[in-house]
């Protein structure tokens, strides 16, 4: 039987992972946030399932440390690199002639350019390895006190690069330097307060992981650091 340690970083990782690929997977889409007529925000769909990636970040840098974060960021790229390849793959057998779903909708949906794969995966990495590197300064700062302000701050600093990174790489040229910063702003917006508002279920997460794992959630915590 496995320890709960091992078992929830397991399930971390598994929920961690499959918002990954599903921002990924869903990122060339554009959305627009009308607030009202003068006001219309365009974002990229991956905004959905990405503030669960943050959450989860949170969660692992806090109970796990550095290498446990490190572990599942390699872990994630290296999924999202093996998705795009199945997905090349795919694209490239016909579909059969009583398929539901064509060729031109299955490439329309799944066939995102190769620059959009570099972007994301170079924006996914730089931003993860901020977003651990706020959060330990942070968390040494204070003293291991406000888990709200290094689980916060890490996010939103982590995400301003993250948020125009992969903007300039995947779409700089089809769209003007204008309409990036522009997007890229309305995404930061978005996750900023996100970020703020997943405060409350960052710490319904720490209380619902100090239940289930005891005693042992305080000594993780207090090796996180140095692991």
């Amino acid at each position: 039987m496995t320890s709960r340690p091992y078992r929830l970083y397991l399930i971390l990782s598994c929920i961690f992972i499959t918002a990954l690929l599903m921002a990924e997977l869903t990122g060339g889409k554009l959305i627009e946030l009308a607030l009202s007529e003068k006001w219309t925000f365009i974002m990229t769909m991956g905004v959905i399932p990405f503030p669960v990636t943050f959450l989860i970040t949170d969660i692992i840098n806090e109970y796990y440390g550095k290498k446990g974060v490190r572990f599942v960021t390699l872990l994630g790229m290296g999924m999202i690199a093996m998705a795009y390849g199945i997905l090349y793959i795919d694209m490239r057998i016909p579909a059969a002639s009583i398929s539901p779903v064509t060729d031109e909708m299955f490439n329309g949906a799944f066939g995102q350019s190769s620059r959009i794969i570099v972007g994301s995966l170079t924006a996914y990495l730089i931003g993860q390895l901020i977003d651990i590197y706020v959060f330990f300064w942070i968390r040494r700062k204070t003293k291991k006190k406000w888990l709200w302000l290094r689980a916060t701050g890490s996010t939103v600093v982590s995400q301003l690069i993250d948020s125009f990174v992969v903007l300039f790489i995947a779409f700089y040229g089809p769209l003007s330097f204008m309409q990036i910063l522009n997007i890229g702003m309305t995404n930061y917006i978005y996750k900023f307060f996100i970020a703020i508002g997943l405060t409350p279920l960052i710490y319904l997460g720490h209380f619902l992981i100090g239940r289930y794992l005891g005693s042992e959630a305080g000594a993780m915590t207090q090796t996180a650091e140095t692991a």
